[in-house]
Formats: C-alpha cells, sequence, structure tokens
C-alpha cells in the first residue's frame, strides 16, 4: 500500500459563471473525482472509498493566500501564514523554512521507516540558480532537507521521474535537452511504475497557477487537458490498495477573472483505503496528518 499524493497549484472551487474554466469545459478526472460537483456549494462525496471536500486555504489570516506559506502548511501540518503573521510567496519565507526542514511529510514518513519519493524532475539551469542564490522552493527544500534525491535529466531517460508539466515538452523546446515527448498517459503509467517500490509518490503541478494568473480560457486549457488526462490513467489503473490523495494550495485557476489568487476554499480529493483518516480535515493544516495515519 503507497499514498500517491497530486498537489495541484493555484485550484479552487469556483463558482457556476463563465469564469471557471472547470465548467466552460468537461474534465472527466475531475468530475469523476467530484461527483460531477465540483463548484462551489456542490455537494460533496463520502463513500467507502472515495471523499471530496472542500477545506480552507485562508488559514484565519486576511489577505490572499500565497504559496509559500500554503505548501509550508499542507507538507507540513503547521499554519505557516499564523507563524509569521502573513500569507507569503511563492518561495517560503525565512520564518517558516525551518518547518520544511524539520516537519515535512517527507521527513515524518522517514522517521516511521517509511520510503518517500518526489516524482518531480529538474533541469540543470534550475539547480544551478537554486544552488547559487540558495533559494529552493518548497517542494524542493523539504526534499533536500529529509536527505532524498532531487531528480535530473538522467532520472527523467531513466524513466523514474517527471518534468513539471507533465509530457515533457518545454525541456526539449525550450531548453534543448534531448529528451522524448511523451503523452500524458505515459506519464501516469510512469508514476504508477514507481509507486510499488515507495510508501509516499509526490507529483507538483505548477502550470495551473501560472495559467490562472494568465486570465486565459487558452491557457487555461492548455494545462488541464495533460492534467486531465495524468489524473484519469491514475485515477482508473491505481491499485486497489493505494491511496490517492490530490489537493492545492490556494485558488487562482478556477476564476479567470481575476490575474490573482483567490481566497475560494481547495479542493480535497482521497480515493482509496482509509478515507476517514481525512473526514475531519477542514484546512491545509489537516492534511499532512490524513497522510501519516495512513502510512502508521
Amino acid at each position: 500500500m503507497a499514498v500517491i499524493f497530486i498537489f495541484i497549484d493555484g485550484v479552487g472551487i469556483g463558482n457556476e459563471g463563465k469564469e471557471n474554466p472547470f465548467l466552460i469545459d468537461s474534465y472527466e478526472s475531475f468530475q469523476i473525482l467530484s461527483g460531477e460537483n465540483f463548484f462551489k456549494n456542490g455537494k460533496g462525496v463520502r463513500s467507502s472509498n472515495q471523499l471530496y471536500k472542500a477545506i480552507d486555504a485562508n488559514l484565519d489570516v486576511e489577505g490572499l493566500p500565497q504559496s509559500g506559506t500554503g505548501q509550508t502548511t499542507l507538507f507540513t501540518g503547521e499554519n505557516a501564514s499564523k507563524v509569521i503573521g502573513k500569507h507569503f510567496g511563492p518561495f517560503p519565507h525565512s520564518g517558516i523554512k525551518h518547518l520544511l526542514k524539520e516537519q515535512s511529510v517527507f521527513q515524518a514518513a522517514k522517521e516511521v521507516g517509511k520510503k518517500p519519493y518526489f516524482m518531480n524532475a529538474y533541469p540543470p539551469i534550475f539547480f544551478e540558480h537554486a544552488n547559487r542564490r540558495n533559494r529552493w522552493s518548497c517542494t524542493t527544500l523539504m526534499t533536500k532537507s529529509a536527505e532524498m534525491h532531487l531528480n535530473s535529466t538522467d532520472d527523467i531517460l531513466a524513466e523514474k521521474a517527471l518534468t513539471a508539466e507533465i509530457v515533457q515538452n518545454a525541456w526539449r523546446e525550450k531548453l534543448d535537452i534531448n529528451i522524448p515527448k511523451i503523452t500524458a498517459t505515459d506519464a501516469a503509467k510512469r508514476l504508477l511504475n514507481v509507486v510499488p517500490d515507495h510508501d509516499l509518490v509526490l507529483y507538483e503541478y505548477y502550470l495551473t497557477d501560472k495559467a490562472g494568473h494568465n486570465k486565459s480560457i487558452d491557457d487555461a486549457r492548455r494545462v488541464l487537458q495533460p492534467l486531465d488526462e495524468f489524473l484519469l490513467h491514475i485515477i482508473i489503473h491505481k491499485r486497489s490498495e493505494d491511496v490517492l490523495v490530490i489537493t492545492s494550495d490556494h485558488g487562482n485557476l478556477e476564476d479567470l477573472s481575476v490575474k490573482t489568487h483567490t481566497r475560494n476554499e481547495v479542493p480535497l480529493f482521497v480515493m482509496g483505503e482509509g478515507i476517514e483518516h481525512f473526514n475531519d480535515v477542514e484546512s491545509l493544516v489537516g492534511v499532512k496528518d490524513g497522510i501519516m495515519k495512513i502510512l502508521k
């Protein structure tokens, strides 16, 4: 049994209006995950092996939620916005980096004898910039701090990792890195092939947040179509004993009428055994604890 944790940046639960790309077009994975209720005031889902609910991303702090504090809260179970008294991002604030270094879900999994894995890979230019400036994202900082391997080009070629945009186009077309093009289904198969060797596998998809900032339905479609195909294959083909957990750090893409983040609630989707561990989760703070209860 393993937990497959898919983190999708910048996706809240939006209104039933023309500004919401999840209702302009139909995405089968989100329809399945939400019981066709992926909109504000839509009914949740609660059955023996599936859960969908709205959870808070505002964390009792005024202003628009940001990625640095939202992701730190999600991955550590501590209210990072409260710790520093504000929302902050996109990178983690110096006042909350210690949480990612000491209390991340990766660190917690290792402490109970489990084997976590971060599925994302990064090109050489990322390592050059991050090392020079000592500026790491929430996910890469917690991976490094847990003394886990950060995947690179070699891991992509070995089919043990995925690029940020799922299908590997950007590395070839923008960075001139010689890696093959794959489909979103190929990417999902790759992730599922990795899962049996680990207890927790995390994949981060941040292009949804970028598309939301652009206020473009075309950009929304460009990033949601491969994500939909990717998630759909995982939903259908994951092992029955594995638990799929999907959530976000703040709203954005669900409202193309604004270029900023939103204060909307975000979705928590869980499929598989042990969903009862998430029944009481009401905000980003509780997600790590639900995952750890399954792993223990």
